[in-house]
């Protein structure tokens, strides 16, 4: 397979709007990694599609009984590349990363901080995903 094109991943989480991110970040992974293998879905040798399975996010540390020092974030994503026929010529289950992000006094700050970690986890995704599907062919 020459050239792919990739298809907004799915959504199966509460969080709005990660499916963007996501899926541009596995564009970008595609584009800096190899030049013109990313083409309109009509040219394409592969179509890559995916869904984001779960996101969750958990307290890691404490200061006391009610306030978060530290949390963490966790997400799964699956996904399966498919010939123009529609057969799967590569998938995988639940790719997973995880990323810490500290919780500040002011919610704002901590709810920037929650976008940042997701963002790096899907800078994560993009290029376990790439590295992956590459080392196949």
């Amino acid at each position: 397979m020459k050239t792919v094109f990739i298809t907004i991943l799915k959504n199966h989480t509460s969080e709005t709007g990660v499916e963007n991110v996501f899926t541009n970040d596995l564009i970008y992974e595609f584009t800096r990694s190899r030049k013109g293998a990313l083409v309109g879905m009509d040219k394409a040798d592969a179509i890559l599609l995916g869904v984001i399975e779960s996101m969750s996010i958990e307290t890691i540390s404490r200061k006391g009984i009610s306030t978060s020092l530290e949390r963490r974030v966790a997400v799964a994503v699956s996904l399966k590349l498919k010939d123009r026929k529609g057969k799967v010529i590569w998938s995988v289950e639940s790719i997973s990363a995880k990323e810490v992000y500290n919780v500040a006094f002011d919610k704002i700050a901590t709810e920037k901080n929650r976008r940042d970690a997701i963002s790096a986890l899907s800078k994560r995704v993009a290029e376990k995903v790439y590295n992956r599907l590459t080392d196949n062919f």
